[in-house]
């Protein structure tokens, strides 16, 4: 890799966990640029996983503050996150990728549904809490199944899990945007920490690991940069943010695949 592919990269990271933090769907930069510099689709799936896991983090410890109170939702996500996250990345490297890459445009739609929808449907089950005088046992179990199903999605691709997780928690949880902002990153970290685990553990032949060097280091910038602009974005303008990088990549994976 010569040292203008290597900077190349290194942006690439940068603007991935940038978008990451802010909104997510930051692989449809660095995955995207592997491929063009000749990196085979396995090998760049894995070796970006891995190397967007810093930048996670990163974004993470920004969203600390926002994150205060919130270790009951914590406690309850997270675990869903871990097994979704492992199995995916099992199915990465035992299923043919084009099966599951072919389901993530209509994914990714159904969270941008849900962002846009999620003030009417957030309102609907605030009136259920205050009912029941607390979130009700029935929507737990049905956020806890979809952010398992995002971290499946999560472990497998990754491209606009953040989406798809902010779209189920904005619609269903009374927290936040930023908040909830905040929950996702955490729960993206643990996503990709834990494919990373099974990658490390079961095909380290598929990693490149200058790749997933130079990816660190871009992400890790973007993971500062992203937490110290997205906090500062009002709940509307993150919204529209969502729902417009969620089209962009809509039309990037149906059009120019």
């Amino acid at each position: 890799m010569s040292a203008f592919d290597a900077l190349l990269v290194v942006l690439a990271g940068i603007g991935a966990g940038t978008i990451n933090t802010i909104v997510g769907s930051g692989t449809l930069i660095t995955f995207p640029t592997l491929l063009l510099l000749g990196v085979p689709p396995i090998t760049a799936n894995v070796s970006n996983n891995l190397g967007l896991v810093p930048g996670s983090l990163t974004g993470s410890i920004g969203y600390r503050r926002e994150l205060r109170g919130m270790g009951a939702d914590l406690r309850r996500y997270v675990p869903m996150s871990l097994l979704g996250g492992a199995l995916g990345a099992v199915l990465l490297l035992v299923l043919d990728p084009d099966l599951f890459r072919a389901i993530v445009p209509a994914l990714i739609v159904v969270g941008l549904v849900l962002v846009v929808t999620g003030p009417r449907i957030n309102a609907w089950t605030t009136r259920r809490r205050e009912a029941a005088g607390d979130e009700a046992s029935d929507q737990r179990v049905v956020i806890q199944s979809g952010v398992f199903g995002a971290g499946v999605y999560g472990g497998y691709f990754g491209a606009a899990q953040g989406i798809i997780l902010m779209g189920i928690l904005g619609a269903l949880s009374g927290e936040s945007l930023q908040r909830l902002n905040g929950l996702k990153n955490v729960l993206a970290t643990v996503v990709n920490a834990v494919a990373a685990v099974v990658f490390l553990v079961v095909a380290p032949d598929r990693i490149d690991w200058l790749v997933v060097l130079l990816v660190a280091v871009g992400s890790t910038i973007g993971g500062m940069v992203g937490a110290t602009v997205g906090r500062r974005l009002p709940s509307p303008v993150l919204r529209t943010i969502i729902v417009v990088v969620g089209l962009v990549a809509v039309v990037k994976l149906v059009f120019f695949p």
